[in-house]
């Protein structure tokens, strides 16, 4: 970047800083519980094992080896087998990954960036947006590699038509179930959401706690509203530019989505979710599902080693929350779990291509998965989850994985969270859906009103 476009982006920055730091990052792997343009064009060079062409450019013509510097919120441990993979494949490119708790990954970054000494790679949430009009991330819009995503994983890191980011595996979350408890008492997946009503109706007849949830957080019940959303709204192809308009301040939650959240109150109409469950923890919950005490519980893959440990003999899957109509296979709440951008003032841009472009590939994309279970982005690329999944084939296929404050949501994590705890006093009783969704909308329209 020449310092005359640094100089006029000097103000631009600081401001984009502040807000930044307003900000927190979209939810990275574990939506709860966890650990935690330029006109660059690459040279056909060496191949991926599947046959895709790999940019040479990490190939310094001395045979140097270039050091890239990744930051990232998800601990290395999750990135393992992938960091293995470019090492074997980029021999002349050396990684030095810097982890950062997402608590603090905003601050930590943003000063970097402002101070010039940001990273070569850094993985990215919602900050996308912010980061991309203060001009530090690099337009991959052109690059070959970024054709090669679904729409679905390249929308959430398009900022007024640019792509700014390439999308790493997916998260999600469903209905976790006991296979024994079901097996033994003769039920059935549900299909629709009044059969998954009925569902807690009669494992309850029976003396079994259906459903537990940690709503001590405000994740849960948001997250489970959103899923009727997802069946009942962004299904409609109506109503697929709908979070743009939300973006903009031209349409509100309380118009669109409340028949969506009205069906899904159904559950507490009936007795499905309970007051108590709002003085349980997510590690509580999870115990209780763990150790075979409910025959349900919504999570995600984040969970599973932690169910293993505390109950090795469970024999449990997942299915996807479902909507009204049986013919739909069910949606899953998610979307890309993060997204690796380029710093537009590193010293290797090239170098940094070649990774992302080596991303991009069949062999990396399965390597991604190994350590943190996801489905791929990369069209054409399908990755076995195991038996646990399999209940979400059809949903995957359909691509039935979305959440929508983490595509172009600029205010996603703040509407979200205020709708979840608005959500929490909709189970204490103390207010209506209706209240909940005009909530999450004034959240918006103050936030926007900063913006402008």
């Amino acid at each position: 970047m020449s310092p005359s476009r640094k100089g006029g982006n000097k103000m631009k920055k600081k401001i984009i800083a502040t807000l930044l730091c307003a900000c927190m990052a979209a939810t990275a792997f574990a939506g709860c519980g966890s650990e935690e343009t330029t006109d660059q064009n690459t040279d056909a060079g060496t191949s991926a094992a599947d046959g895709t062409e790999v940019s040479d450019a990490g190939t310094a013509e001395d045979g140097e080896v270039v050091k890239l510097r990744m930051m990232a919120y998800n601990a290395e441990s999750s990135r393992a087998s992938y960091l293995k993979y470019l090492d074997e494949q980029l021999p002349n490119i050396e990684i030095e990954f810097e982890f950062v708790s997402q608590d603090n990954f905003d601050n930590v970054l943003n000063a970097q960036l402002q101070a010039g000494e940001g990273p070569d790679i850094m993985e990215l949430g919602g900050q996308t947006r912010l980061l991309a009009n203060a001009g530090y991330l690099l337009d991959l819009s052109d690059q070959e590699f970024i054709t090669r995503y679904a729409d679905a994983g390249i929308q959430p890191y398009t900022v007024d038509g640019k792509i700014y980011a390439a999308p790493l595996q997916s998260w999600y979350e469903g209905i976790f179930y006991n296979k024994t408890i079901f097996e033994e008492n003769n039920l059935t997946v549900p299909k629709t959401w009044d059969e998954f009503i009925q569902l807690h109706k009669t494992l309850e007849e029976k003396g079994i706690k259906p459903q537990t949830m940690g709503a001590q957080s405000y994740e849960p019940m948001m997250k489970q509203s959103i899923a009727l959303v997802n069946n009942e709204f962004y299904s409609d192809e109506a109503n697929k530019d709908f979070d743009e308009k939300f973006n903009k301040g031209e349409a509100s939650l309380a118009e669109s989505w409340l028949p969506a959240v009205q069906e899904w109150y159904k559950i507490i109409e009936e007795g499905c979710l309970t007051q108590d469950m709002l003085g349980l923890s997510y590690d509580q919950a999870l115990d209780e599902f763990a150790t075979g005490k409910a025959a349900m519980w919504q999570c995600g893959p984040w969970a599973v080693e932690t169910i293993k440990e505390k109950n090795p003999d469970l024999d449990f899957g997942m299915f996807p929350i479902p909507g009204v109509d049986a013919d739909e296979p069910g949606w899953l709440v998610g979307g890309p779990g993060s997204a690796f951008a380029i710093n537009a003032d590193s010293e290797h841009i090239e170098e940094a291509l070649a990774v992302l472009e080596l991303t991009a590939t069949e062999e990396a994309q399965q390597e991604l998965v190994k350590d943190n279970a996801g489905s791929s982005f990369v069209e054409g690329v399908e990755v076995d989850l195991g038996e646990i999944y399999t209940d979400c084939e059809e949903a995957f296929a359909a691509g039935h994985v979305y959440a929508p404050w983490t595509a172009v949501w600029t205010n996603g994590n703040a509407v979200t969270e205020g709708y979840g705890k608005s959500l929490q006093e909709v189970l204490s009783g103390t207010k209506t859906v209706e209240e909940a969704l005009a909530d999450a909308d004034e959240i918006n329209k103050g936030l926007l009103e900063t913006l402008e």
